[in-house]
């Protein structure tokens, strides 16, 4: 697509939804209290007055423990997220990036956040993920690999987190 094509498109951002009718957000329910074997209350990292850090449900081989950051208030993406909300997401990711390479021991920290299917994004609220990496763990050419994991395998690395927070 070039430039001029965007110029004659008429896109608002805030108009830009693919949530399902009906849709049960999972990250809204976890910041409610609600949970399953996806939403573990052990995932729980560090939560903040807009934002929240859970050990995410779903793995990479080679990055397992890695961390989801989200609004706490539902925002489907990355366009309508109010300014103050997004800089409180940003805020958590930084201290979960640092609590990661210092926790886990690993060679560097990578960070993603996808809005609409195009872009990879399949759970409908807005988050970041917060990757531990590892040399030669080829996270981005594994992506078919990842595989969803017992909260029993997430509780360690929630654990080894949640002290490096004060709690609010």
């Amino acid at each position: 697509m070039t430039l001029s094509s965007w110029e004659d498109r008429d896109v608002k951002a805030d108009e830009l939804h693919h949530e399902p009718p009906g849709y049960r957000c999972p990250f809204c329910r976890y910041a409610l209290g609600e949970f399953d074997e996806h939403n573990a209350s052990t995932d729980l990292v560090a939560r903040t007055d807009h934002a929240i850090a859970r050990i995410s449900p779903k793995w990479w081989p080679g990055n397992r423990g890695h961390v989801l950051v989200s609004p706490i208030e539902h925002f489907e993406n990355l366009y309508t997220l109010p300014t103050s909300v997004g800089h409180s997401v940003f805020d958590l990711v930084q201290a979960v990036a640092v609590a990661i390479r210092e926790a886990y021991g690993c060679d560097g920290i990578s960070t993603r956040q996808h809005n609409e299917p195009a872009g990879n994004q399949d759970v409908w609220h807005h988050h970041v993920h917060v990757f531990p990496r590892y040399e030669s763990d080829r996270l981005y050419a594994r992506h078919g690999e990842a595989a969803y994991v017992p909260p029993e395998a997430r509780a360690p690395f929630a654990a080894l987190l949640r002290p490096r927070f004060p709690e609010r």
